[in-house]
């Protein structure tokens, strides 16, 4: 069948999508992809407290490890394209059950989903395609990295091996911090995520969030992205799942962009097709522009949260088609995704005590005016029984505002959220410190 006609014909039929996942990031893609004609109903399995809020959307409660039940709905549904969102379930092979009963899945198989489920089989994949990226040691007990640390002339980075939700990566200051982080991972911390533990090399520079779309074989970019992972302000504190972000990020230029394509991006998707790994979804690298260029410094098999929340308002009506030609391996790779020559700005409302111990089901007051330029994408929210949405996770809610410039995307943002309110609710104040010019205002 010619494919022009083949892919006019499938675009007639992407009018039932499913979203897998509860997230700020799945309420994001949904509300990018409502805007498309084609799409009639998204549903989110099993989404959260605000995500019916967002048109053409339902949720449904159900387990989506029950492969049985997930099945017997999705068969119901006629749905035409399923979208997998969190990393657990990509790294379990949600993807691979779900493409063997003949669906169209947007994320990877379990095999291309190791690259984020475990760090040092990343590191290795890496070093086998001359991928730049810091000097790294594997190690699964306690003696073996008191050696290595107590040997390294430089400083190390700690990082648990598996899957820890954005919380298994420490930057130690001293090599006894550094001896006794590792010696917690490797204790139980994390886990079985931790029986493993990778030890870098800390390398400096900004680090920046690219986000390649693949169908296997081609890829198309969407806007680069800076998130903020720690929890207090300057950049200071434990390490988050993020705390905010901006896009597009000013301090890439178009020959960096263009060395990331040809040293990293291209790479590691030959490096894919090399072990038969046919990776249809997002390809998400965390780079850092050291002195000496860019090096990755993880891989993730997902949209980055709370990235997508800020990049998916600047995507136009056709972002679903592109998921489209992803997951059937059909991209052109000169597919257009800008509607916006705006800039995008995104702050976190967590609760208190985040990412530690912090306490949920308090209600949540909206008293903000809504406008064009402004998103409020729930993440970690409920509803009680009388309807009535609550804090129900870490991180809450996504504000996210564009306009001309940073400051005036961050000051509306910041303006929303003085009409947001629960018990606890905490933000940082500087999110975008780097591209605002006035920023201290806010503090």
């Amino acid at each position: 069948m010619d494919t022009k006609l083949m892919t006019k014909k499938v675009y007639e039929k992407l009018e039932n999508i499913v979203i897998i996942g509860n997230g700020g990031r799945e309420n994001s893609l949904a509300w990018a992809i409502q805007k498309n004609k084609q799409v009639q109903k998204i549903y989110l399995i099993p989404g959260n407290g605000g995500s019916e809020k967002i048109k053409k959307c339902q949720t449904l409660n159900l387990d989506y490890e029950n492969k049985n039940l997930l099945l017997q709905t999705l068969n119901s549904l006629e749905i035409d394209l399923i979208i997998i969102g969190p990393e657990i379930p990509l790294a379990n092979g949600l993807g691979n059950f779900l493409r063997s009963k003949n669906f169209q899945v947007f994320g990877p198989d379990s095999d291309g989903a190791k690259l984020e489920s475990s760090k040092s089989w990343a590191k290795s994949f890496m070093r086998k395609a001359n991928i730049p990226t810091s000097k790294f040691w594997k190690v699964s007990s306690v003696k073996e990295s008191e050696q290595i640390i107590s040997a390294s002339p430089f400083p190390l980075v700690v990082k648990a091996d598996g899957l820890a939700s954005g919380k298994g990566v420490f930057i130690p200051e001293t090599k006894e911090e550094t001896q006794q982080i590792t010696k917690e991972i490797i204790n139980g911390k994390f886990g079985e995520s931790g029986k493993v533990v990778l030890l870098e090399e800390k390398i400096e520079g900004p680090e920046i969030s690219i986000f390649a779309l693949c169908d296997g074989k081609k890829y198309i970019l969407l806007p680069s992205a800076q998130d903020h992972k720690r929890i207090e302000e300057n950049d200071k504190g434990l390490n988050t799942g993020g705390m905010g972000a901006y896009s597009p990020t000013p301090i890439l230029t178009k020959s960096e962009l263009s060395k990331i394509c040809k040293e990293i991006i291209e790479p590691t998707i030959n490096e894919l097709i090399k072990r038969n790994i046919e990776y249809k979804g997002v390809l998400y690298f965390g780079l850092m522009i050291t002195k000496s260029g860019p090096k990755v410094i993880e891989y993730n098999c997902r949209f980055g949260d709370p990235e997508c929340q800020t990049i998916m308002p600047l995507m136009d009506i056709n972002f679903v088609n592109i998921l489209y030609k992803c997951a059937i391996g059909n991209l052109n790779g000169d597919e257009e995704l800008l509607s916006s020559s705006k800039v995008s700005g995104c702050v976190i409302a967590a609760s208190e005590g985040y990412p530690e111990n912090y306490d949920i089901g308090f209600p949540i007051s909206f008293n903000h005016k809504e406008c064009e330029d402004v998103q409020i994408f729930h993440s970690g929210t409920s509803k009680d029984k009388g309807g009535k949405v609550i804090t129900d996770g870490g991180r809450v809610l996504s504000i996210v505002c564009q306009g001309k410039d940073f400051d005036s995307a961050f000051n509306m943002a910041y303006k929303v959220l003085k009409n947001i309110n629960f018990d606890g609710i905490y933000y940082r104040r500087d999110i975008g410190h780097q591209v605002r010019k006035n920023y201290c205002k806010d503090l």
